[in-house]
């Protein structure tokens, strides 16, 4: 960000607006306007409290416009990649967030879920909720840029998206939660896609629950060569919901997973 000069933090906040910024941090708003630590401490926390600035996390801070002067906070695709670059972490926006930026219209999250290496609180505050998700292996997985209104973001690609909604599924509302949306990423992959995604899993009981569920879902067009593919793999048995017992349930050998629980594929 090139360096804006301005006698107030007001001014500085305003112009950031004018050229379409919508963050900022403490050290870049003391570099560019006037006035000692303590005064620009206080106007940061003036502008905060007329809700015109908020402090999502550390010395980071997001721009408020007057449109959004009512939900009293920008949404997180706005200044997702700007925090995370301010953080140095990667990441890129995943399960359902990505779903419904692919167009999933079943399920829209109430939280905004971002990947990321290793453990991060939330965010709490003002009518946003970003959850983060570690995955300790994620840098070689797919994923792609896509624009937002400030930029652009990382989004796990649609087969990316899959095997993450199946792997996270009992932290974000159960399969069905996360049925729904795998259904209608289907019409956004292919066999091949799938499998290159796949390669780059650790976890193989996520691929094995997935085809599993393509299955079910009659998705075979997709599933009958990734299951050639994991056969390869020769993977143990896995149970479907690893909370559930075991015992008395079917069992699916083309996948090795043990079916202890039901399916449902209803908005």
């Amino acid at each position: 960000m090139s360096r804006i000069r301005s006698d107030s933090i007001g001014g500085y906040v305003e112009s950031l607006q004018a050229r379409g910024v919508y963050t900022f941090t403490r050290n870049q708003a003391a570099e560019s306007a006037s006035g000692s630590q303590s005064a620009i401490k206080l106007a940061l926390a003036r502008l905060a409290a007329k809700k015109r600035i908020v402090r999502i996390r550390r010395d980071f801070y997001v721009i408020v416009p007057i449109e959004y002067a009512s939900k009293g906070i920008l949404p997180p695709d706005w200044f997702i990649d700007q925090l995370m670059e301010f953080l140095g972490k990667p990441y890129y926006v995943g399960l359902l967030s990505a779903a419904a930026i692919y167009g999933s219209s079943i399920q829209q999250p109430q939280e905004y879920q971002v990947i990321v290496p290793d453990f991060m609180r939330p965010i709490n505050t003002r009518n946003l909720r970003i959850r983060f998700f570690k995955r300790s292996r994620m840098a070689g997985s797919p994923n792609r840029k896509v624009k937002s209104s400030t930029g652009s973001i990382r989004v796990s690609d649609p087969a990316v998206t899959a095997i993450d909604l199946v792997g996270y599924a009992r932290q974000i509302g159960g399969y069905e939660t996360v049925i729904p949306p795998i259904n209608e990423l289907c019409k956004m992959l292919n066999p091949d896609i799938l499998i290159e995604a796949a390669k780059h899993e650790q976890n193989l009981a996520f691929i094995q629950r997935l085809g599993h569920i393509l299955d079910w879902l009659g998705e075979h067009n997709l599933s009958g060569q990734l299951a050639r593919w994991l056969s390869t793999k020769e993977p143990a048995w896995i149970a479907l919901d690893p909370s559930n017992k075991k015992s008395g349930s079917a069992r699916d050998s083309k996948w090795r997973v043990i079916v202890n629980t039901e399916l449902h594929n209803e908005p």
